[in-house]
């Protein structure tokens, strides 16, 4: 529901189907979308779980179909272990509250252009290492890959776009 409430004050026209992967639950073969979205979760994005192992094999099949993969905190770590990155406990300890990341690179769709970039943010672990051809969009002393992009295919963040501030505070 937060992420339905976060594009609805965006000038995006979008449409969820929502799937609980963690029960089984993933679009039929002949589903087809713009984009998939890896949400935030309670599990370690490296964990053994059956349920994550078999939605990892699944962001595979879709990466390598060339469809559009969106991934926030635990999306953001599960998809760069996927695609060969590391994702780990973060020396660092939990990061929680509002963080500010120094943008790396202005892309051409960002806007408006802006040097930094505040989120809410939820999250013990972090993307150590990145995917190979992935390039940093965001980063900050705390957390060095916040935020990363491969091609116009995969779009990723450690932090929270979709949290407001009561559900951060009550976190």
């Amino acid at each position: 529901r937060m992420f339905e409430q976060l594009f609805s004050r965006q000038p995006i026209a979008a449409e969820f189907c929502v799937y609980n992967v963690m029960h089984g639950d993933y679009p039929a073969d002949s589903e087809t979308f713009d984009a998939y979205l890896v949400t935030g979760s309670k599990a370690d994005s490296f964990g053994t779980d059956p349920w994550i192992q078999t939605l990892k094999a699944y962001l595979l099949k879709l990466y390598e179909r060339g469809e559009k993969l969106l991934g926030v905190c635990f999306g953001h770590q599960l998809l760069a272990l996927t695609l060969g990155g590391k994702a780990e406990r973060a020396e660092q300890g939990w990061g929680v509250g509002i963080h500010r990341y120094s943008l790396a690179a202005h892309a051409p769709w960002m806007d408006p252009e802006v040097s930094e970039l505040t989120l809410l943010i939820s999250h013990q672990d972090q993307v150590t290492e990145l995917p190979e051809g992935a390039t940093v969009i965001a980063s900050s002393d705390f957390c060095p890959n916040a935020a990363y992009h491969i091609r116009d295919q995969v779009l990723c963040f450690q932090g929270h776009p979709e949290f407001v501030h009561d559900y951060s505070r009550a976190l």
